[in-house]
């Protein structure tokens, strides 16, 4: 039967109906070493017993009042994310692209009332995602997410992520504010240097700017801190946070110093959805995990020895790994073949992983993933990288046992 979904999804031929750690089952009973975790979502992994536990005692409470009402869970994740942070105040809502608009919102609305209406633009990266709102397309420049869908939303300029000088020519007097991601995800890992957004810190100084940071996919650990812009020590004026800091459940948050968010203020703006109690509860849930001690530290740890494995694999298969990139546990694979065919290979193997630009494969496990299931993903890769060199004819060594 035909489906009756707007077909805009490639799906693999797949369906799974559970999941355990890091592994999920398939309908067919096929067990999958999950390296994607739902592209950076499932950052405890599948049914993790104090994620159940919160969620299943809430659900059987109260699921939503809508932002009309106290929020005493929201308070208090809101709470935790401060302190463990450069932010004052938070924003909640569902989904990364709504944090971007709500950081976007946000900074214009300081220069308004900071007497700088005219300051309403936001210089982006050329290569960068920031969502799929026509707002968030406009901001990430990518002609093959605009094309179709009418004139390109104005107030976003795009520049390389490279030139510190090229940066501070694009800076106009309409200029508001430069939003980057630390690691450019969907465009294949690509680690921002970190000089470069110090470089951006101190030019937003300078130039009474505001610094924005997309960590939708590189926070709540996955970089191995808990967030990346601590890696480069350019602390930003807003971040925007979603994927990990749900588990899996759908929730968002921007958040930012007081200064930053001055403008927001009653009826500036909202949500009907974000902040609910069961989206509150489960972020509360993640963080305990996540903050408790040791736990960040082990993710830099087993994401350093990934990416040991990995260079081996790349030494090994060099007709098929050409590079590999990344921080902790968001690990890129720059592969000489397509990275539709080479995740259709390792999903062969009974292994997850997901395709990016710039010919790169995402390797995003959960961060509770363990050293030996590391060494089986790499095994899985190994066999993927042996198939590989048949189909195209390359000297080929056996997979690794």
């Amino acid at each position: 039967m035909q489906s009756a979904i707007v077909p805009i999804y490639a799906r693999a031929d797949v369906a799974f109906e559970r999941g355990d750690g890091c592994w999920l089952t398939a309908t067919t009973g096929e067990r999958y070493l999950d390296f994607g975790a739902g592209i950076a979502v499932a950052s405890l992994g599948y049914s993790h017993p104090h994620l159940v536990e919160t969620l299943t005692k809430q659900a059987a409470k109260l699921w939503h009042t809508s932002n009309l009402f106290q929020m005493p869970e929201g308070e208090r994740l809101a709470r935790r994310l401060v302190d463990a942070t450069f932010a004052d105040l938070a924003f909640f809502a569902n989904s990364g692209a709504e944090a971007n608009e709500a950081a976007v919102k946000m900074a214009r609305k300081r220069q308004s009332v900071g007497g700088h209406p005219e300051k309403y633009r936001i210089l982006t990266f050329t290569g960068a995602f920031h969502g799929r709102t026509l707002a968030m397309i406009a901001a990430g420049g990518q002609a093959k997410y605009i094309e179709g869908f009418g004139p390109k939303v104005d107030g976003f300029d795009q520049i390389p992520a490279s030139n510190l000088a090229a940066v501070e020519a694009a800076v106009g007097p309409g200029t508001g504010a430069i939003m980057i991601e630390p690691i450019q995800g969907e465009s294949g890992v690509r680690v921002i240097a970190p000089e470069f957004l110090r470089g951006l810190r101190r030019l937003c100084d300078e130039r009474g700017l505001l610094l924005i940071f997309d960590e939708v996919q590189t926070g709540v650990g996955r970089c191995g801190r808990l967030f990346a812009y601590e890696l480069s020590g350019a602390v930003p004026d807003i971040m925007t946070v979603a994927k990990g800091i749900g588990g899996g459940f759908p929730m968002s948050v921007c958040l930012a110093t007081a200064d930053a968010a001055k403008g927001l203020t009653v009826g500036t703006h909202g949500t009907t959805f974000g902040g609910n109690p069961l989206a509150m509860a489960v972020g509360n849930a993640v963080l305990d995990v996540v903050l408790a001690d040791g736990f960040i530290a082990r993710v830099a740890r087993v994401g350093a020895f990934a990416r040991q494995r990995l260079a081996e694999l790349k030494d090994r298969r060099p007709h098929v790994v050409a590079e590999v990139r990344g921080e902790g546990l968001m690990i890129g694979l720059k592969v000489k073949t397509s990275p539709q065919d080479f995740a259709a290979a390792a999903r062969a193997h009974k292994l997850l992983t997901i395709p990016a630009g710039d010919n790169v494969v995402r390797l995003v496990p959960p961060l509770i993933v363990s050293e030996d299931e590391l060494v089986e993903g790499v095994r899985r890769l190994d066999a993927a990288c042996a198939d590989l060199e048949r189909a195209i004819g390359a000297p080929s060594k056996d997979a690794a046992a």
